[in-house]
């Protein structure tokens, strides 16, 4: 049974996939490098690409340790599982435009950024621990 005190922990952690996932799906679009935008070809899109997907697997493992700390193991792989079952039918009603921008890549990975804050946060000033 979980405690209340897992409860915004776990609704945070299951934000933080859900916008992951939807970053490696955004992200997968754009390999090979063909099939990139004329932005996204330049060196500067190569950067805030690459960069992008550094930023996600920081976020991702910061999630993950926060996680570990704050959320029981068996609701973190059921809820972190349904966030990326979902995230391919919700990117799908995103417009082309912003899926195939470097719009989706930066906001995807500044949302990771700040869901990864806020767990961090909340796994490090827990009493107890």
């Amino acid at each position: 049974m979980l405690t209340i005190d897992t409860i915004l922990p776990l609704v945070l952690f299951t934000l933080l996939m859900f916008v992951l996932s939807l970053h490696g799906l955004s992200v997968s679009g754009h390999f090979p490098r063909e099939h990139r935008g004329a932005m996204l070809r330049s060196p500067l899109g190569a950067v805030i690409l690459h960069g992008s997907i550094l930023i996600a697997l920081t976020a991702l493992i910061a999630g993950l340790w926060a996680a570990g700390r704050l959320i029981p193991w068996y609701a973190a792989v059921i809820a972190g599982g349904l966030a990326i079952l979902a995230a391919p039918l919700v990117l799908q009603e995103c417009s082309d435009s912003f899926v195939d921008d470097h719009r989706s890549l930066l906001s995807f990975a500044g949302a990771s950024v700040a869901l990864a804050i806020i767990l961090l946060l909340f796994a490090t000033n827990r009493p107890g621990l």
